[in-house]
């Protein structure tokens, strides 16, 4: 087992995921995950997103960087949606549910999602809830698991693949909210 791997509660050591385990289009997430720890990256991801967060206004999470681009809170409307999505993806990939899964327009997502209308507060709290979540299935995962393979949105996918991305594209927002969003209003 390498050392700087990460060991399921099971002691399974869990690689990033190679090309072929996921579509091109998801290594622009999967390589911002720094390391071979995805549990770990997930748990202080959670730790710095609310961070992040914390203290500030509804005014701060109605902000928009430019016109037609998402508020604040629908950034992070969209990320605990997208994550729900691919946990339930890693969900039925490591149950062995071959069903090909459909894939999801995000923008119809955001568009039908109440986030304008909740409090900044809660949608913290969904955050935390949601990466609660995904960390407790991902932690109780075997090795096979790990490793199964489904077909989501016309793509072949792994369960490990699916963890990285939900870590990367988590990073990706948070990155942009910390540049376009709250560093553009000091």
């Amino acid at each position: 087992m390498l050392e700087s791997a990460v060991v399921s509660p099971v002691g399974v050591a869990i690689e990033p995921p190679q090309p072929g385990e996921y579509a091109p289009y998801y290594e622009r997430y999967i390589s911002l995950v720094a390391g071979t720890d995805v549990l770990a990256a997930l748990d202080q991801q959670r730790r710095r997103t609310v961070l992040l967060l914390s203290g500030r206004s509804d005014a701060d999470g109605d902000f928009r960087y430019a016109p037609g681009k998402w508020s604040a809170k629908e950034v992070i409307g969209h990320v605990c949606d997208t994550e729900r999505i691919f946990a339930y993806r890693a969900l039925r990939v490591a149950r062995g549910d071959a069903t090909p899964i459909e894939g999801f327009e995000q923008d119809d997502y955001v568009r039908n999602g109440p986030f304008a209308g909740r409090a900044l507060g809660d949608l913290i709290e969904d955050y935390i809830a949601v990466r609660r979540a995904t960390l407790a299935l991902l932690r109780n995962l075997d090795e096979a698991a790990w490793m199964r393979r489904g077909i989501a949105n016309k793509n072949e996918v792994s369960v490990r693949a699916l963890a990285y991305i939900i870590a990367g594209h988590e990073l990706h927002h948070r990155r942009i909210l910390e540049e376009k969003y709250f560093g553009a209003q000091r």
